[in-house]
């Protein structure tokens, strides 16, 4: 959308984490706010509307009509964390919680560049969307802890990080598949 934009272009307006996005990673996205790309946003718009606001949170009508339904279906990230993301990021603040997308971030790409079979991107971005930072520290170290893994064909690693990733989101009771939204009418 010509005019938004924000300085912060990992956690989005509304409380998504870009920073985890398959768009973004993709290089389809910058981020909310960050340029071209992904900016026709009802959102953006009415960011602009009530003066740039940074967070929807910040604007004392929140949370408004917009957001009905909103987190009914997943968008390329998963919406289910959302609120929780929004309370993490105002009670930890902003460069905390940032700093703790940043290790998912890297957990991601450890993920991405040693266990993506090419079909694994969208499974590796939501289960580090939606597992607990703690579990995916121990998937990691679990994969670290047998480096021969690594001499192993690409398909066979993808499946044992799948398999601890999985096993990681059943402990939780946590579904690692996208939500889609029901249609209308």
């Amino acid at each position: 959308m010509k005019g938004f934009t924000r300085a912060e272009t990992r956690f989005s307006l509304c409380g998504l984490n870009c920073a985890l996005c398959s768009m973004r990673l993709g290089g389809y996205c910058p981020g909310c706010g960050g340029g071209a790309g992904n900016q026709s946003c009802a959102l953006a718009r009415c960011s602009l509307e009530h003066g740039g606001i940074q967070f929807c949170w910040e604007c004392p009508e929140y949370p408004c009509s917009r957001y009905e339904s909103f987190d009914d279906g997943d968008s390329f990230v998963p919406h289910r964390n959302r609120t929780q993301d929004i309370a993490s990021a105002r009670e930890l603040g902003l460069e905390v919680y940032l700093e703790r997308l940043e290790e998912k971030r890297t957990i991601l790409d450890a993920l991405l560049e040693g266990y993506n079979d090419g079909r694994r991107k969208t499974l590796f971005a939501t289960a580090v969307y939606l597992l607990p930072l703690e579990d995916l520290r121990t998937v990691i170290a679990a994969l670290n802890s047998q480096p021969q893994r690594m001499e192993r064909p690409v398909k066979e690693r993808a499946l044992a990080a799948v398999g601890l990733l999985q096993e990681a989101a059943d402990h939780r009771g946590i579904s690692l598949k996208l939500n889609k939204k029901s249609k209308k009418g």
